[in-house]
């Protein structure tokens, strides 16, 4: 079958045992033993709940193998699964990711003792050189969030398997309807399902898929013993939200070019950063191992328009620091999603105060288009 009827028919969206086209919810904590020791696969939800099991199914089975596993949020799916390193590993890291990341690898990671290199992960020279006798792991952002650098996940994975380090992808912008990194031979994919998975602003939850046996073994005990897991009720709501996810990407991604092309025509806007306009230099990788260019585009103004008074100024776009979901979403990215980085930083990578991401949900593009245009009018008018 194909992805799009795989969202809907996936192994568990319907209950085997009454034919309900939507999953039960098994809101309990605990399950009676039949005695001590003998249990009918369940003792505790933390370590197994039936209604997270079938969503943990259902992503493996989209992203095309291995086991997944559910969480509270993308950085619990993100931070444990870090916990596969130790003291004294190194990783490789994606520059200018996501803020929240940066801060859990720059600063929470470190004081573990896990070593990091951000770099930029296009280059597979850089890569290379960044390798160090204790690295253990590539950490990768593809499409980066929010410069939309693309990262070769096959070359990576080359690179990866010939040092014995594992590849870490966040697929987040893509989800497996556009991009499954295993594929292309990723080790671990992991998803904030808050955002396209879920797509309704409606939940706060993390996937993360393993290829190996022995990888989602140790994920298994590390979701285990730390416990930050999915409770039932969001697992369901996730479900229900991913069945729409291919009808929505389509529809966002369709808009999303057209917005783009109109944004590039516009003498206020500096750049466009989206994979279908023209002169985007990471375009051919980004098309080799994906399917469409996304819904997530970002720009920069030009100097005459102050970005914090478009976004202020905008009504039908709603200005959060989410993404991916059925409303569209704006974000002032460097005083929003990355005020975890030095402001140096932020200023060397590209991710400055005339930047702001755009995440096109399923809104009439007309009105969309609209909105920006009266909102950019006003900021160059005020100055």
């Amino acid at each position: 079958m194909r992805l799009a009827t795989r969202l809907i028919h996936h192994p568990g969206a319907c209950c085997e045992h009454t034919g309900a086209v939507s999953p039960p919810i098994y809101q309990a904590s605990t399950f009676k033993q039949d005695a001590v020791g003998e249990n009918r696969g369940y003792d505790y939800s933390r370590t197994g709940n039936p209604t997270r099991e079938i969503l943990e199914n259902a992503i493996a089975h989209l992203e095309g193998e291995g086991h997944g596993f559910a969480f509270s949020s993308g950085m619990a799916a993100i931070s444990t699964c870090l916990m596969l390193f130790g003291s004294k590993d190194h990783l490789i890291v994606t520059e200018g990711l996501y803020g929240g990341s940066y801060r859990l690898l720059a600063q929470v990671q470190k004081r573990m003792g896990v070593a990091c290199t951000f770099v930029d992960t296009r280059d597979p020279g850089a890569v290379e050189g960044a390798f160090l006798e204790n690295t253990r792991g590539v950490f990768v952002e593809t499409p980066s969030n929010p410069l939309m650098r693309i990262s070769d996940v096959g070359e990576l994975s080359h690179i990866c398997r010939e040092r014995e380090a594992l590849l870490i992808v966040d697929n987040t912008f893509m989800s497996p309807y556009l991009q499954r990194p295993m594929e292309h031979g990723a080790d671990i994919v992991i998803h904030s399902a808050t955002k396209f998975l879920g797509g309704h602003s409606d939940l706060v939850a993390g996937l993360a898929v393993a290829r190996d046996e022995a990888i989602s073994e140790k994920i298994h005990h590390l979701q285990n013993a730390v416990g930050a897991i999915l409770s039932p009720f969001d697992s369901w709501l996730l479900m229900r939200g991913m069945k729409t996810l291919g009808v929505r990407m389509d529809r966002g991604q369709k808009s999303a070019t057209q917005i783009a092309q109109w944004l590039e025509e516009r003498p206020e806007i500096e750049q466009v950063l989206y994979p279908t306009i023209d002169g985007f230099e990471d375009a051919s990788t980004h098309m080799k191992q994906s399917e469409g260019p996304g819904a997530v585009l970002s720009f920069k103004v030009s100097q005459e328009v102050s970005a914090r008074k478009l976004v202020e100024h905008c009504s039908v776009w709603t200005l959060a620091v989410s993404l991916g979901a059925v409303e569209s979403i704006m974000t002032l990215c460097s005083e929003m999603t990355h005020l975890p980085y030095p402001k140096e930083q932020l200023k060397r990578l590209g991710v400055t105060d005339s930047l702001v991401r755009l995440s096109v949900g399923v809104e009439d593009p007309a009105d969309l288009i609209e909105d920006l245009e009266q909102a950019l009018e006003a900021a160059r008018k005020e100055g």
